[in-house]
This record gives structure tokens, C-alpha cells and sequence, in this order.
């Protein structure tokens, strides 16, 4: 153990923080690394991090830089497309692939003005260079993604900071999501801080923000959407975004609606659901895998519910396959106890849909939906006339 403290000391503190950031996302990702608690524990403990605080500086200049993506960030696996989220881990491999090749003497000028500024307490002016820097790697990234040999270089590069498949979308996202940052703080700032009740009238004033926001700037809609999400009171409620505006409820028509990429962002959630319930269950973190596991169920009954013939859709296939794979952690997981001592993911309280009760209630919001798409039909007739 000595000789390999002895080869992370000989590392530069950048290749070190580069190398806890990719342990924690192997940790997400499921791979098995020898020693890697041991080794994430000493480089936190370096760095000064902890498990609820790591990375926390928020004076620090590629916080700062950052800190507009704050809401958009996500905690999962950078291995999976994520409509509207960034991940977390993804933020260490670019920022030091921006200062150490997209614009090395700006960053540098960038990070010693910032300091600067801040140790004198002249927070206002840090927060304009700061906005300053970020339009300048924009506008650089932008012409550097444009051309296609530049962009394989980008690839190429960002490989060298990372094994994560999905940094080079990453990095486009985060140049859609800065370009779109005045628009999307004032987008957020539009919204009700909470949305107990998701119903109509409330879909039509999200939607009317939305269609305002789109006009300014469409690349960043996914964003736009993903801060939605943050205020509904059970995820699966996006979908009426998309499902409100169908001309009916079947996915074909779900699909053709402006807002459609919803109910892929619900998929996503079931994604990250099961990348945490992987990590919950090798920590024997029993009570974390049921509340997940009932949150994945219920997703997946309001989708199938909801969204007609939908297991005959894009999206039906993927969440098939996302539930074989839930089901296989989960029957892994069971089978390590005895059948007569019995296990909490085994129960079948966790699908409450299931039960008589539950398919009842099923009955009943399908008759609901039924007379509101009748009197709403009725109201365009007399309307006609």
C-alpha cells in the first residue's frame, strides 16, 4: 500500500483531484476498483472534502464558472444520456480541458483575476469577469465544435481526462447551458418555487413559459424542462407536458407534441434510479433501495397508465429494457437470503399498483380521463356551432 501512496504523492494535486473524480464515477458506473474507498477517502481527506461536501468551494474560480449549471446538475453516471441534466463528474475533465488546452493563458489570467478580486472582497467585479470568461469560452467552444476535425481533436483530448463515454456531450450541453444562462435564471425565477398540483391549469402556465423561452433560445428547452421537473411533487407528472397537448393519448400522438422529449426525460429518471439502487444494494442500504425501487415502480405504472400503447412505442422498449435490468439486480439481491426468511424488495407492498386497490384506481382515473377528453370534445362542437 506505502508504494502505491508513494505513486498518487508523485502526481500533480490537478491529475489527483482528475483521479478522485474518476474513481467516484467508476463508483457510479458499477465498476469495481481494488482499494478505491481507501484511496477516495485519503484524496478527499487532501483536498479537504467530505462525502456531503466535496468540491464546495464556492469561491473557488471553476465554481464560480460553473455555479449557472448549479440547478441542472446531476449526481448519477456520466455514462447515459441525460436530457436537461449535466453530471457532476463530468465538470473536473472539462474544466481542466479548457485550461489546459481549449484557452490555457485565458484561464490562467482568468483564475488569478478571480482570486484576486475576491481576497479584496470586490465580489461584484468577480462576478462580471466571471460572466465575462464564460461568453469568451462560449463563443470559443462554439467555433471549436463547429469544425468537425476540431471536434474529433475535442474528443480525442477529453479523453485523456476522462473514461467517461459521455464527456464530449457533456461539453456541448454545458455550452448550451451557459449560452443560455441569463435565460434560464430568469425562466427559473418564473416559476413557483413548489408545484403541489400539476393539473391543468398549471400545465398550460408552464407551457406558456415554455413557448416564451423556446424563442429565445430552443437548444436549451431540455434545460428549461429539467428545472420544471425540480418542483413537481412525483416525477412522473412531467409527462403532461407532453401527454396535455397530444391530440390523444396514445404515444404516436404523445410524440408529436413540442414538449415530448418529457417523457424521455421520466425514462432518464428510471435510469438514475437504477444506477443508485446498484449502489444502494452493494452498500446493504436496504431502506434506500425499497424507497427507490417504489419510485422506479411508480414511474412505470403512471407511463404505461397514462401514455396508450405504449409498450409498442421507442420509449416502451427502453423501459422494458430498463426494468429487466432493475428486476435482475433485484432478483440478485433477494436470492442472497433464504426463501423463508423473505426480503423487503420482495414484497409486494412495493407494487401497491398491482394490487386489487390499485387497479381500481386505475379503472377510475381512466374513466376521469375519459370524461375530460368528452366534455372538452363536446365544448369544441358547441363552439363550432
Amino acid at each position: 500500500m506505502m508504494q502505491l501512496w508513494d505513486f498518487l504523492a508523485r502526481l500533480s494535486p490537478l491529475t489527483r483531484k482528475s483521479l478522485l473524480s474518476e474513481l467516484e464515477r467508476l463508483e457510479l458506473c458499477g465498476v469495481d476498483v481494488p482499494r478505491s474507498a481507501d484511496i477516495q477517502a485519503k484524496l478527499r481527506a487532501e483536498f479537504g472534502m467530505t462525502g456531503a461536501d466535496k468540491d464546495r468551494d464556492t469561491n473557488s474560480p471553476p465554481r464560480l464558472f460553473f455555479a449557472p449549471l448549479n440547478p441542472l446538475l446531476s449526481e448519477g453516471a456520466p455514462e447515459h444520456a441525460n436530457s436537461g441534466k449535466i453530471p457532476r463528474g463530468s465538470l473536473g475533465p472539462i474544466w481542466e480541458w479548457i485550461s489546459r488546452d481549449l484557452l490555457p493563458t485565458m484561464t490562467r489570467d482568468f483564475v488569478n483575476q478571480v482570486k484576486d478580486l475576491i481576497a479584496g472582497d470586490k465580489h461584484k467585479e468577480a462576478r462580471q469577469a466571471v460572466s465575462a470568461f464564460q461568453t469568451k469560452v462560449v463563443k470559443y467552444l462554439e467555433s471549436t465544435l463547429r469544425d468537425a476535425d476540431s471536434a474529433g481533436h475535442t474528443r480525442f483530448k477529453l479523453a485523456t481526462y476522462t473514461a467517461s463515454r459521455s464527456a464530449y456531450d457533456d461539453l456541448v450541453k454545458i455550452m448550451q447551458a451557459l449560452r443560455a444562462r441569463d435565460a434560464l435564471a430568469n425562466f427559473n425565477a418564473a416559476l413557483p418555487e413548489r408545484i403541489a398540483k400539476f393539473d391543468d391549469t398549471q400545465v398550460h402556465k408552464t407551457t406558456a413559459l415554455l413557448h416564451g423561452f423556446a424563442k429565445q433560445d430552443a437548444d436549451a428547452v431540455p434545460f428549461a424542462i429539467a428545472l420544471v421537473a425540480q418542483r413537481l411533487r412525483t416525477p412522473w407528472q412531467l409527462i403532461f407536458l407532453a401527454t396535455k397537448a397530444a391530440a390523444s393519448r396514445t404515444a404516436a400522438d404523445v410524440a408529436k407534441t413540442p414538449y415530448a422529449i418529457a417523457v424521455s426525460m421520466v425514462l432518464d429518471r428510471i435510469d438514475d434510479d437504477r444506477a443508485l439502487l446498484r449502489i444502494a444494494l452493494r452498500n446493504n442500504r436496504v431502506v434506500t433501495a425499497r424507497d427507490l425501487l417504489t419510485e422506479i415502480y411508480d414511474i412505470e405504472h403512471a407511463l404505461r397508465l397514462r401514455i396508450d400503447q405504449f409498450d409498442q412505442s421507442a420509449w416502451g422498449e427502453r423501459l422494458t429494457s430498463l426494468m429487466d435490468a432493475i428486476a435482475s439486480l433485484v432478483e440478485a439481491e433477494v436470492a442472497r437470503f433464504p426463501e423463508e426468511v423473505g426480503h423487503v424488495l420482495a414484497s409486494r407492498s412495493l407494487r401497491s399498483r398491482d394490487s386489487l386497490a390499485g387497479r381500481l384506481a386505475q379503472l377510475a382515473s381512466k374513466g376521469r380521463d375519459a370524461m375530460t377528453s368528452g366534455a372538452a370534445y363536446c365544448k369544441k362542437l358547441i363552439n363550432a356551432a
